[in-house]
């Protein structure tokens, strides 16, 4: 292509968090260029959002619907190509189905829906359509979780054995959805974020991780999860074992009251060779742990393409020794959708590093383990069948 893509945002105004990070990881490669939003339900931030953005004003628009109403109408060289969706978790399934029964592509802040039959209906209307959707599990994005997998598909480990995940927080320590905290009052109300809290918002990452890097799926699980601070409505801690389609065998734990941690995601995964351990806050680094010989260091870096993965340096930025961090993997999965749907566009076959975007399926399973894990917390049957 010739162009930029043309992307309209639903969310994402000024008073929000993660609608920033989408447009800064959407422009880092400068393939993308927002074109027009119904950036907030509040038409004065609304307004405000789209001007701060040097919107023309006949394209700020105050609601989804008349955004995808009015840019299907627009000459094709003119409407969006794309709608991205960073409203809370209640608000993705309406403007997502509408946009592809209007035939725009789309992405989806994480998780895809609020139900896993939403998750259904948009997985079959993907199908359906042949549009393209992308959900922003954004740690999937990094060069080295890339790696990591490359090297458990080609054997490296041999057979998999076990998995480790977890993701430790500690924001939501105390009852801060009643202390003016906008971001905990949406995540820790069922009616916003769903039947899950902790294991629904970085839980889901977590078991995403595990199914990414090891290519298993969770066949079984047995989950406990718990609500340890006094009056929250949804878990904020639990801890998940896992059987997987390989045979490995895991352990998920993901919580948001582990008091002075961040955002602590690590993996560790075992084979009969050897192990491969990743943390995000050291996302340039992976460790692999040898059974007959002392630990190796891979690291992330342009200049290592005759060590690492064609997958692992197609989504390295700099050479080695420069951190690259969060918004670059965000903008990865934003790079690879965009590459894919120029590809697409211009009647060409996508390479398989650009289609390596998390997509429907990622997102059906995601809520499919959100179910799975708050059925099997309230059941007395040791293990529960993971059903999509």
């Amino acid at each position: 292509m010739n162009r930029k893509l043309r992307m309209g945002m639903v969310g994402g105004g000024k008073d929000a968090f993660i609608g920033a990070i989408h447009r800064l990881a959407a422009n880092m490669d400068g393939l993308i260029e927002v074109c027009c939003g119904a950036l907030s339900i509040n038409p004065d931030i609304a307004k405000d959002s789209g001007r701060s953005l040097f919107l023309p004003e006949d394209r700020i628009y105050l609601n989804y619907e008349e955004m995808i109403t009015k840019e299907s109408q627009l000459p094709a060289d003119k409407r969006m190509d794309f709608v991205t969706i960073v409203t809370p978790n209640f608000a993705h399934f309406a403007p997502a189905m509408m946009a592809l029964d209007h035939g725009f592509h789309v992405v989806i802040e994480k998780p895809i829906a609020f139900t896993l039959d939403e998750a259904r209906q948009l997985h079959q209307k993907v199908q359906e359509t042949g549009l393209t959707l992308c959900l922003t599990h954004t740690y999937s994005g990094y060069p080295m979780v890339k790696q990591a997998r490359a090297m458990v598909a080609a054997g490296v480990l041999g057979k998999i054995r076990k998995v480790w995940v977890e993701y430790p927080q500690g924001w939501l320590s105390k009852l801060s959805e009643r202390e003016g905290n906008a971001q905990a009052a949406w995540r820790t109300d069922p009616k916003k974020s769903g039947k899950a809290g902790a294991m629904g918002d970085i839980g889901t990452h977590a078991a995403h991780l595990a199914e990414y890097i090891t290519g298993a799926e969770i066949t079984h699980l047995c989950a406990d999860l718990n609500a340890l601070v006094e009056g929250r409505l949804l878990d904020d801690d639990g801890n998940v074992l896992l059987r997987m389609s390989n045979g490995a065998r895991g352990v998920l734990m993901a919580s948001q009251v582990a008091a002075g941690e961040e955002n602590a995601l690590k993996i560790r995964v075992y084979g009969e060779k050897g192990g491969l351990e990743w943390a995000q806050h050291e996302p340039n680094t992976l460790l692999v742990k040898w059974l007959d010989q002392p630990t190796q260091i891979l690291r992330a870096g342009g200049n290592y393409g005759d060590r690492l993965s064609s997958f692992a340096t197609h989504n390295c930025r700099t050479p080695g020794g420069h951190p690259e961090g969060y918004l670059e993997a965000f903008a990865n999965i934003y790079r690879n959708f965009a590459l894919t749907l120029s590809a697409r566009i211009d009647g060409t076959t996508p390479t398989a590093e650009m289609l390596d975007f998390p997509n429907t399926n990622d997102g059906l399973r995601g809520m499919a383990f959100i179910d799975n894990v708050v059925a099997s917390a309230a059941s007395d049957v040791k293990w529960t069948e993971y059903k999509i």
